[in-house]
C-alpha cells in the first residue's frame, strides 16, 4: 500500500482546525506508510469490501468506471475508511487477547 504524500494537503481554514489533519501533516510519509503496511489482510480485506460498497462495485476490465466527487465527500469517505481500520484493529487486538486469556485459563 502506497500513501500519496499529498493526500493531505488541504488548504483551508477547516481543515487547519482538525487535529487529527494537523497530525497527520506532521508525520513522515515513512511512519504513515508503517502504519498502513501494519493492517493484517483480513482487515485490508474488509476495508477495500466497505469503500466497494460505498463507492459502488463495477468490474474496471469490462467498464471504463470513473467515479466524481467533491473534496468534502472524499474527506468523508477517507475518514470513514479511517475509523473502519481502526475499529477493525482494535476487535482484532481483543480478539487475540479473548484467545490467549482461553489458553490460559485452560492451563
Amino acid at each position: 500500500m502506497v500513501l500519496d504524500p499529498n493526500l493531505f494537503n488541504f488548504n483551508t481554514e477547516e481543515a487547519d482546525m482538525n487535529l487529527l489533519l494537523r497530525y497527520l501533516k506532521q508525520q513522515h510519509p515513512e511512519v504513515l506508510e508503517q502504519v498502513a503496511q501494519s493492517a493484517t489482510p483480513e482487515v485490508r480485506q474488509i476495508i477495500t469490501h466497505n469503500v466497494q460498497g460505498l463507492v459502488g462495485l463495477l468490474p474496471t476490465e469490462d467498464f471504463n468506471v470513473q467515479i466524481i466527487t467533491d473534496r468534502e465527500n472524499m474527506a468523508n469517505l477517507l475518514a470513514s475508511a479511517m475509523m473502519t481500520g481502526y475499529f477493525l484493529r482494535r476487535m482484532e487486538q481483543r480478539m487475540e487477547l479473548d484467545a490467549s486469556l482461553d489458553n490460559t485459563s485452560s492451563l
